[in-house]
């Protein structure tokens, strides 16, 4: 199944049917007045969060979406059937847009999540909504209110745990098929990741936690060098970050450096995320060079640097431990937040 998280598509909600002009005509009633009955109302169209998808492919397809109509209203006061609702499916985690892109209209970050994104038209009322004791035969009846079209974008943004950054070749798509079931694409050569890849890890005993691995960043990314930095909006609901470094880099300094300009330009709080440091790829140095290039990224980061190898697996164990520990502590905090209405709140 092909990834995407963008999307463009066309609703339109049903149309109101229209009132009914009619007149109660039977043998030996003279005066049988007016019965036309009212029209049904328009379907409305929803979006809803769902659990089973985590890309927007389906909107490729099929971009139009449209509700039914209300049914016009009949004589003998019957009034018209409404028109069914229209629901959307759409990932947890889908953000919805004005068609100028920049007007959020919802953000559906929960499962069951839903929103109305174009109501449905009223009824017309029949002639039968006009009798008064100074109009006992109203000619007149009105059409049913006119559907709601909109064009909107739909724009993903994966939920996870703890996001993987990194320079591309730092070993991002080898550590996350290590560690859980994922099977991203693996191979020596720069932005073999082409779209984001989440993988489940579990540690012990019942503890897991979504892990999330973004194409590679490389050095004006957030001018479109590259890949660009459109997949930074995957990571940025994650409790924190797991940052890569190519420990065969000649300046592991100045690949942290890189990396963390680029999630400053991009704003959305990337910056700011509890960030925890790992140099990647300790099979290939000696022991020596580890520690070389363990303190020079200290220093550059001010952290601690965990010192791993995600084809060997060498201080992996530890490092998902502390993982799992920052994703349960910050997702708490997170929703005790949220539950108290915290204004400063933000996913």
């Amino acid at each position: 199944m092909k990834f995407l998280d963008r999307a463009k598509i066309y609703i339109e909600s049903g149309g109101g049917g229209r009132g009914c002009l009619s007149f109660r005509r039977e043998k030996f009633v003279e005066f049988g007045g007016p019965n036309g009955g009212d029209g049904g109302d328009g379907g409305h169209v929803w979006a809803e969060a769902v659990e089973n998808l985590n890309t927007l492919i389906d909107f490729r397809f099929q971009q139009h979406y449209r509700a039914k109509n209300g049914r016009p209203g009949e004589g003998s006061n019957k009034t018209g059937a409404g028109g069914d609702d229209l629901v959307i499916k759409i990932p947890v985690g889908t953000q919805i847009f004005e068609e100028d892109e920049e007007t959020l209209i919802a953000d559906l970050d929960e499962p069951g999540e839903r929103v109305l994104l174009a109501k449905g038209g009223n009824g017309g009322f029949g002639n039968a909504r006009f009798k008064s004791s100074t109009n006992q035969a109203p000619r007149k009846a009105n059409p049913g209110q006119p559907a709601e079209k909109r064009t909107i974008w739909l724009r993903l943004k994966l939920i996870a745990d703890i996001g993987l950054v990194g320079l591309p070749n730092a070993g991002k798509s080898t550590f996350l098929a290590a560690v859980s079931a994922a099977k991203p694409k693996i191979a020596d050569y720069p932005f073999t990741t082409l779209h984001p890849n989440l993988g489940v890890v579990r540690v012990g005993e019942g503890d897991s936690f979504v892990l999330a691995d973004i194409p590679g960043l490389i050095e004006g990314a957030h001018e479109g060098a590259g890949i660009g930095d459109r997949f930074l909006g995957h990571v940025e609901r994650c409790a924190g970050l797991l940052h890569l470094i190519d420990g065969t880099e000649d300046d592991v300094a100045g690949a942290y450096q890189t990396v963390r300009k680029e999630l400053s330009a991009y704003g959305g709080e990337l910056a700011n995320k509890q960030e925890i440091v790992a140099l990647n790829k300790i099979d290939a140095l000696s022991e020596e060079a580890i520690t070389e290039k363990s303190a020079a990224l200290e220093a550059a980061s001010g952290l601690p640097v965990r010192r791993i190898s995600g084809v060997t697996s060498k201080g992996v164990k530890p490092l998902l431990g502390e993982l799992i520990l920052l994703a349960k502590a910050i997702r708490a905090d997170m929703a005790a937040d949220k539950v108290s209405g915290d204004p400063d709140w933000t996913p």
